[in-house]
């Protein structure tokens, strides 16, 4: 579908969508919704909440309203619904945004997530397909989240990896938006969710019709990631993203098998993705050392080659 007010539709599969009202305003929208991935219902909320306000800061915008998207068992306790709706609550409420309803089905699993709204000027967007040649990319969460929260399932997970990838997914990614906010060097960002660091760095480098290379020893981890992947906790979205994107993907040198599955594990709730011109990523960088997670330059843009992703 067509309309000259789109900003960004489905064409280069974007974090959201983005539709013009005025010369000085536009409005982002996007949902997401998953089931649980830890036992506690509070804390999922939070999680999922943060998951689907992250499309918005993705897009350089502000979330202004969310809606609940809620699936329950009615073999469950309601009061298990009610801290879930507490969580997700919890973070619209530090998004500044407002909650305003939503709609809730009967289902044999829980599920949980926003229907968000955001606002952010026309000029402003940020999209997945501006990269470019010369750019370097920025990391703003750590990766392994997929992995970890299959250890969380699993009954595995030590305190320390588990507290730390609660703590990196139930982040918003506010404040890396706003530390960036109004730097004229950033040409393209994306957020790191279910298709891992090379599912959206591809999306981001065919976008922008580009070639990225990732320095995997660069590339941020979440306490003990390695030792569960050399264990085998790797989810089954790994599998399947590494079985659509490996045609995209030229590795070059010897990369460990279970580094190569960590680049291709799905997050929850991850980090944006931030291509910036290389004479200004130092301050970027320096910028972002004042948010709550861990930032690194993971790679860069160079010409299109033959392949979409080079690892390196």
């Amino acid at each position: 579908m067509h309309d000259e007010r789109l900003i960004v539709g489905l064409e280069t599969s974007d974090d959201a969508a983005v539709y013009k009202i005025d010369e000085n305003l536009a409005i982002i929208q996007t949902l997401d919704f998953f089931t649980p991935i830890v036992d506690d219902p509070y804390t999922f909320g939070q999680i999922a909440a943060a998951n689907s306000l992250s499309d918005i800061y993705a897009m350089g915008g502000e979330p202004r309203l969310a809606m609940n998207i809620v699936c329950f068992p009615d073999c469950l306790n309601p009061d298990l619904m009610a801290e879930i709706l507490k969580g997700g609550q919890n973070k619209v409420e530090e998004a500044g945004a407002i909650l305003v309803g939503g709609h809730s089905v009967s289902d044999d699993e829980p599920k949980y997530g926003l229907s968000v709204t955001g606002f952010v000027h026309p000029k402003k967007v940020w999209t997945n397909a501006g990269a470019k040649e010369g750019d370097v990319l920025i990391l703003t969460k750590p990766i392994g989240l997929g992995i970890i929260n299959t250890a969380i399932i699993g009954g595995l997970a030590d305190k320390d990896s588990y507290d730390e990838a609660v703590f990196n997914m139930s982040t918003l990614n506010k404040y890396a938006k706003e530390a960036i906010e109004g730097e004229e060097a950033i040409n393209s960002v994306t957020d790191i969710t279910g298709f891992g660091i090379v599912g959206h760095a591809q999306e981001m480098a065919e976008a922008s019709d580009k070639t990225i290379k990732l320095y995997w020893a660069n590339i941020p981890l979440i306490k003990n990631t390695v030792s569960y992947a050399e264990m085998g906790l790797i989810p089954a979205g790994a599998y399947t993203n590494k079985n659509y994107f490996k045609p995209y993907v030229e590795t070059r040198g010897d990369i460990p098998v279970s580094m190569e599955d960590i680049i291709y594990d799905p997050q929850t709730s991850g980090g944006l993705l931030i291509s910036v011109d290389r004479d200004r990523a130092d301050i970027v960088l320096q910028r972002l050392s004042k948010t709550p997670t861990k930032c690194a330059i993971i790679g860069e843009v160079v010409k299109r080659d033959n392949h979409h992703i080079i690892i390196l």
